[in-house]
């Protein structure tokens, strides 16, 4: 009988894994596939409650028009919804049955309330043979399990990892009881967009109901990560109380000396771990960990700022203290929004191998203003800046490590006015934020122009011309950066340049944005080549 209610009760299982011990089938010939569930009332409810959640408010303000509210009409209406829910009890208890009369199933549930009794290695091993509702997994690694975390009173706290705070917008204005008061229905308004309308556009994986639409291509995404690159799924507990979805590939005991590196990728705003920009590093022959933003997946929460960073510490922690992987041999990769993570990783965690960020930007307002009207502009500010600030160049300016800069030729997202103005691709601000911080000197006047120039060159033939125009000595240009280098130490912003000549600095500044600018002649989307995929400059 507790066998039975388990079954009534247990999470839908989706998909039962190849034996990752047995041999594998010779390349070339196909594999037997295993069966995965098909969609059952159940997934139907849940998305009729999805639809019917968010058109509640229109639904309750028609009732009340048409007079549908009053205790006369409630009565008899009460009765109707008694029996549908009667019907729905029925159907979740045939269901159950029909997963007791099935012996993988039965297998199946007594492994995971032993895994969920007992997490060892065995029963973990077991665990992972299955893909099925992740709410029901249990935890892997919790954000205080790092035994300096427990001793030291600078990490995250239950309410989050630290942020940067965007300045006021009126500086030296007394934030008086009046003048609270006075901006208090705009701080409403902003919250109210920010958590309704904002946040779905801005992360619009994050909405169940194109979840639903992907579920097929996320989980056969996971079926191969698992069963063909022997990938391992983790729950980890971010400080917040979210659950984070992850996906680990170890290559470290292959013959590829980059298997040595683990690059953590960050997804876009309706990117997935299982089929977003993890194949490219994977392909590459490097380990990676993947991981889904609060609200996507089986990741649990919602993708505001906060709720990111704290995720992202997570998971960071997760593949030092778990993994075994040193800050110094850890990448971070990311690609469009996923800047704002891989950002803050770096800035929180100096020691980080390098950054990669394709496709991203340096500050979203100037994208948000883009898709909203112009009289929104205040309220679209206020809002971005109060509750969904992603300052990619503010926290990339903190990091002392490489960085690169995947630039998208085609790119109709992060461009402000139409994709084939490549002088509107919000990337160009965020490399010269960044060169700007690290060598001001350099990237005075005469070296700021140049680089413009260079950066508004449509082809690589224009950018060769404007190089070679300009006669940079890639030699000298190395030599004057070492020496400086070994005479004032590593740590940024230099100055050098600033007795030099205005050719010379002019040289520099070109061959600063070669090193940490890479063109890629395509749209957002586009997967990004694996041969493509190279480490940051560094001297």
């Amino acid at each position: 009988m507790a066998k039975l209610l388990s079954c009534v009760l247990g999470p839908r299982l989706y998909k039962i894994y190849r034996e990752r011990d047995s041999e594998r089938a010779p390349s070339g010939v196909p594999e037997t596939p295993t069966s995965v569930t098909t969609p059952t009332s159940s997934s139907w409810a849940s998305v009729f409650w999805s639809i019917s959640y968010y058109s509640s408010p229109f639904a309750f303000f028609y009732l009340y028009r048409k007079g549908y509210l009053s205790l006369s009409k409630v009565v008899p209406f009460s009765h109707y919804a008694g029996t549908l829910l009667l019907l729905l009890a029925g159907v979740a208890c045939l269901r159950g049955i029909g997963r007791w009369t099935h012996p993988q199933y039965r297998q199946f549930i007594t492994i995971l309330e032993a895994t969920h009794r007992n997490q060892s290695a065995e029963n973990k091993r077991q665990l992972a043979n299955y893909n099925f509702d992740f709410r029901s997994w249990p935890v892997d690694f919790h954000w205080e399990e790092p035994s300096s975390r427990k001793e030291s009173r600078g990490g995250p706290s239950r309410r989050g990892v630290a942020l940067l705070r965007p300045e006021p917008l009126h500086r030296g204005t007394a934030d008086t009881l009046l003048n609270r008061v006075k901006k208090l229905p705009c701080q409403i308004t902003s919250y109210l967009v920010a958590h309704t309308l904002g946040r779905r556009m801005l992360y619009p994986g994050s909405v169940y109901l194109l979840q639903k639409a992907l579920m097929p291509v996320l989980l056969q995404g996971q079926a191969r990560l698992v069963e063909e690159c022997n990938g391992r799924r983790a729950k980890l507990l971010a400080c917040d109380g979210n659950e984070i979805d992850t996906m680990f590939v170890d290559r470290r005991g292959t013959a590829e000396p980059q298997g040595q590196k683990l690059v953590i990728c960050c997804e876009g705003n309706a990117g997935f771990y299982e089929v977003g920009c993890v194949s490219t590093p994977l392909e590459a022959g490097y380990s990676v960990l993947g991981w889904n933003h609060p609200g996507f997946a089986g990741s649990t929460g919602v993708p505001f700022p906060q709720n990111e960073a704290n995720a992202m510490d997570v998971v960071v922690q997760f593949a030092i203290h778990r993994l075994g992987f040193q800050p110094q041999d850890i990448i971070i990769y990311a690609w469009s929004i996923g800047g704002f993570t891989a950002t803050w990783a770096a800035m929180s965690y100096p020691d980080i191998s390098a950054v990669i960020l394709d496709a991203s930007f340096d500050d979203l307002v100037p994208l948000a203003l883009k898709v909203m009207p112009d009289s929104w502009r205040g309220l679209v500010t206020r809002t971005v800046r109060q509750h969904l600030n992603l300052n990619n160049a503010e926290q990339l300016c903190r990091y002392q490590g490489p960085v690169l800069l995947i630039r998208r030729t085609k790119d109709e997202i992060i461009t402000t006015t139409v994709p084939e103005d490549i002088m509107s691709n919000r990337g160009n601000d965020l490399l010269l934020k960044l060169l700007q911080h690290r060598y001001p000197r350099v990237m005075a006047d005469e070296g700021l122009r140049v680089v413009r120039q260079w950066l508004e060159a449509s082809s690589q033939l224009e950018e060769a011309s404007i190089y070679s125009r300009w006669e940079v000595e890639e030699d000298w240009c190395l030599s004057v950066l070492r020496s400086y280098q070994a005479e004032h130490g590593p740590d940024f912003p230099w100055s050098v340049g600033e007795d030099m000549s205005a050719d010379g600095r002019r040289q520099l500044a070109l061959f600063l944005a070669q090193k940490h600018l890479q063109n890629f002649e395509a749209s957002h989307c586009t997967p990004f080549p694996a041969q493509n995929f190279q480490m940051p400059w560094h001297l």
